[in-house]
């Protein structure tokens, strides 16, 4: 028997879902099987339960066959007594709510209201107290019956509220209110269009049920909306094709077909208008004056989040624009060192890159990553202060020259001290300065020691002395391979941090190459990329330090040294 009762409730808990999406085909197919079973077993409970529901079935299918429906709304309110379950009570008495609301008895509907809620409080099996308070809601409002309750417009108002602090993001704001609205009004699509007063053009990227992804823009005189937004006049359209301002080809370009349509500008708190609602087909019937009224108030909250998402859009774009001057004036600093010193170019954009890699392999937040690249670009701009004769030189620097070079970093610092940057951006001089410091103090200029010195400004130190040894000049080639990665697993621990050097050292061979590949415009091969792709640099030196080796060894070394020692095509060539 217990079985039975929860088939019983499960059948009826379906059935109130399919009512409130105005399916009732399939909500009375099963009310009907809980009934039968209800019967069956004398489940006085889900036999009430049925006889309410159906009756409510039948009138909302049917309001001329109200005397009927209020006949077996008597028989589920004769079972819910003789059974004494709160559950049917609780039912019976949302049925008797329902239909006196419908019939326009609202101080009736209101006390069968209450009543239930005070049911629900007791108990609720099929959670029908927000059911309740949506409707206790839109009778306190003056709203009409035929108002969802799952979509209560007054949650729908709460939600677009709160959109004005949750959402910045103008096209996701559309969204958000456009879906909504349309479900708040019970309509089949609602779009949100914007005014553009410096193109004087409407525009949107929602348009609920087309596709969304495409931004629709029109002259602001053209349309219903363009008239609403010309006019300040709300359109309530209850037959589109009869109505002359209605154009019929939008129908015909996109197989839609219109019927009813509720037109009304958006106005800010100024009552100035901002743009324009427009909402289509509504579900049951036509749009009524409740419709424009909710309408009205959705626009109210609407403009405020819309027009505070347009200023943080523009806020946005300004902030896209700084970036980029700013990215543009660091990118020229570079090229400046460039163009002074032949001998080193491309070592900074090398710099960069093999410190993006370690960033990486290290899981450095983006974020950070990004005022990494900043700062590698730049890591050398004081050397804008260096002596040509310095500079340029192609042999060994005495000691005065190289004590005079070591200057290139504390100009750096001053250069950079001096551009204006946002807090968060001043870590970039602190990086930029930082490179030539040792994790055992015996850098300079400031003899930082340790995680004294910025984690940037560590990878930064690994990655400048990787590109120096591993660059070609035109007064010496490239160290063997094999003589850098000694270098640097000497150094870890004194002159690097050792878990960098661990970790430069294990970062995919592909990725290395592409980066040495990068000074003569060089591409590595697919299956290259594929081989190279499953060893680091300390597997390399593993092989070309050991005393023998596999065949698969000896290729992967020589796969590896012939990408590293590669010159350019044409060089290659000769």
């Amino acid at each position: 028997m217990i079985q039975q009762h929860e088939q019983t409730e499960k059948l009826i808990r379906q059935a109130l879902d399919y009512i409130e999406d105005k399916d009732y085909q399939d909500a009375r197919t099963n009310l009907d099987n809980a009934y039968e079973i209800s019967r069956a077993e004398q489940y006085k409970e889900g036999v009430s339960a049925c006889y309410s529901l159906i009756s409510f079935l039948d009138y909302s299918q049917d309001k001329t066959k109200f005397e009927q429906a209020a006949s077996l709304l008597n028989d589920g309110t004769f079972m819910a007594k003789r059974s004494g379950s709160i559950t049917a009570a609780l039912i019976n008495e949302l049925v008797l709510g329902n239909i006196n609301f419908a019939q326009g008895y609202k101080d009736i509907a209101l006390m069968h209201y209450n009543n239930a809620l005070k049911y629900s409080a007791t108990e609720d099996k099929y959670s029908l107290s927000n059911t309740i308070n949506a409707r206790i809601r839109q009778l306190q409002n003056n709203m009409d019956y035929s108002l969802p309750t799952k979509s209560d417009p007054l949650v729908s108002l709460v939600k677009i509220s709160q959109s004005i602090t949750a959402l910045t993001d103008i096209d996701e704001l559309m969204k958000v209110i456009a879906q909504e609205t349309k479900n708040a009004i019970q309509a089949d699509r609602c779009t949100v269009f914007l005014w553009d007063k410096d193109t004087n053009e409407l525009w949107s990227k929602v348009a609920l049920g087309i596709d969304d992804s495409k931004e629709i823009r029109f002259p602001a005189d053209k349309g219903l909306a363009g008239y609403v937004v010309t006019t300040g006049e709300a359109l309530n359209i209850t037959d589109a094709y009869s109505d002359p301002r209605f154009n019929p080809e939008v129908d015909k370009n996109t197989g839609y077909h219109t019927k009813t349509i509720l037109c009304m500008p958006i106005k800010n708190n100024n009552g100035e208008i901002i743009g324009a609602f427009q909402v289509l087909n509504k579900i049951d019937g036509i749009f009524t004056k409740n419709d424009e009224d909710l309408l009205i108030a959705i626009g109210g909250s609407a403009s405020i989040a819309l027009e505070n998402a347009q200023l943080f859009d523009k806020q946005l774009q300004m902030y896209h624009e700084q970036k980029l001057l700013f990215e543009s004036f660091i990118d020229t600093l570079a090229m400046s060192i460039d163009a002074r010193d032949k001998i080193t170019a491309g070592h900074s954009t090398r710099v960069r890159m093999y410190s993006t890699l370690l960033a990486q392999a290290i899981n450095m937040e983006s974020k950070d990553i990004s005022l990494l690249e900043k700062a590698a670009i730049l890591h050398d701009i004081g050397k804008i202060g260096i002596r040509d004769s310095v500079l340029q030189k192609d042999g060994k620097l005495t000691d005065e020259e190289y004590k005079h070079i070591q200057e290139h970093v504390r100009i750096t610092h001053n250069i950079l001290n001096r551009i204006y940057m946002s807090p968060d951006f001043r870590i970039i001089t602190e990086i930029a300065c930082s490179h030539h410091e040792k994790w055992d103090g015996s850098g300079y200029y400031r003899h930082l020691k340790g995680e004294e010195i910025t984690l940037g400004g560590r990878i930064l130190a690994v990655a400048d002395v990787f590109d120096a040894i591993t660059s070609r000049r035109h007064y010496r080639d490239k160290m063997p391979i094999i003589n850098v990665i000694d270098i640097l697993l000497k150094g870890a621990g004194n002159h690097f941090q050792k878990e960098l050097i661990d970790a430069f050292l294990s970062i995919p061979l592909n990725k290395i190459v592409n980066v040495l590949l990068s000074e003569n415009n060089g591409k590595i091969e697919p299956d290259d990329e594929n081989i190279l792709n499953n060893y680091g640099l300390i597997d390399i030196y593993k092989i070309g330090t050991a005393d023998n080796k596999t065949d698969e060894q000896e290729k992967l070394f020589e796969l590896f040294n012939a990408y590293y020692q590669y010159r350019g095509k044409e060089h290659n060539a000769e």
